[in-house]
């Protein structure tokens, strides 16, 4: 898959592949669930049909989280997957090109116009596969019918995507979400088609695990807040091998620590894995994340997870 670097890099994906015929799509695609899957699969057979190759644009940050950054009094929503892992899915799907869209003030203010004659206008688009409620440009002025009419213009055939349902109600990145939220990892399942996972590189930490007899490797986060916070029973994927473990998603308020981290202590495990990226399955919750009164009660605490997690995984 090649990925288009941003709105300035048209010009050198023209050069490098002159007059190209796409069929493509736009979205935040977070967590790339059934919805999601059933859209591409209509961008690659449209691509089939008309001998073009399959296009996805997506934006990063998603315009909620970019909103929430600049104002105080707002939240961003947890993030199901980095943007490093939906490019990956994205690839694993077989899409032959994706373009990230930096979401940025100049985006924001971009006019729906604008938005058409030099970005939409300047690729050779075959079809544009988005939903009939899909708005974009500034103030949202956008939508799917000035799409449409400007399809008909320039060659392109904007067509409304297929809703997915499960239980009567739509799939959406916002469900996914709340499923996570309430550590209902079963209906996480379900809409996304796969397990809910979290994969990252090793990173070093204060290594406090070691001292207390519970060694823990330390995974690199993103920025975004993570639907997921308290003790967990998971398994893992580690250089094609699975084990068994669990996790903690906090503060770790008992070293008085303040930036969030994702420890993980892999059951029957004492190696060096430092840079090594590992994937996390949650499984189920033990608890949320509490401040103990010394270390003696964490590490008794810990023993308790360990035992109930080793029930729970068997």
């Amino acid at each position: 898959m090649y990925l288009i670097r941003g709105i300035g890099n048209i010009e050198t994906f023209n050069r490098k592949f002159p007059n190209q015929p796409m069929s493509g799509t736009i979205g935040n695609f977070d967590g790339l669930h059934l919805g999601h899957q059933a859209i591409l699969k209509q961008v690659k057979d449209k691509a089939l049909e008309s001998s073009s190759a399959s296009l996805v644009f997506f934006t990063e940050p998603h315009a909620s989280e970019y909103f929430a950054a600049n104002d105080l009094n707002s939240k961003p929503p947890p993030r199901i997957c980095p943007w490093r892992e939906k490019v990956k899915l994205l690839k694993n799907f077989g899409i032959d090109f994706a373009f990230f869209l930096q979401f940025n003030k100049s985006l924001k203010t971009m006019t729906p116009q604008i938005f058409l004659d030099e970005v939409l206008a300047q690729l050779n688009l075959k079809h544009l596969i988005i939903g009939d409620d899909f708005r974009f440009g500034a103030q949202r002025a956008g939508d799917f019918e000035l799409l449409k009419n400007w399809g008909k213009t320039n060659g392109t055939k904007v067509i409304a995507n297929k809703t997915v349902s499960r239980n009567g109600l739509r799939v959406s990145s916002t469900r996914i979400r709340e499923a996570l939220l309430q550590s209902d990892f079963v209906l996480a399942k379900e809409l996304l088609g796969r397990p809910y996972t979290f994969s990252g590189k090793v990173v070093y930490g204060q290594r406090l695990g070691r001292t207390i007899g519970v060694p823990t490797a330390n995974l690199w986060i993103p920025k975004q807040r993570l639907p997921i916070a308290g003790v967990y029973a998971v398994k893992c994927l580690l250089a094609g091998e699975s084990f068994n473990g669990i996790a903690n998603m906090g503060i770790r308020p008992t070293v008085d620590g303040s930036k969030p981290v994702l420890e993980i202590h892999l059951f029957n495990f004492n190696e060096s894995i430092y840079g090594q990226r590992l994937t996390v399955e949650f499984k189920n919750k033990l608890r949320d994340e509490k401040k103990f009164d010394s270390i003696d009660l964490l590490k008794e605490q810990i023993l308790q997870d360990i035992s109930q997690a080793k029930k729970i995984l068997e």
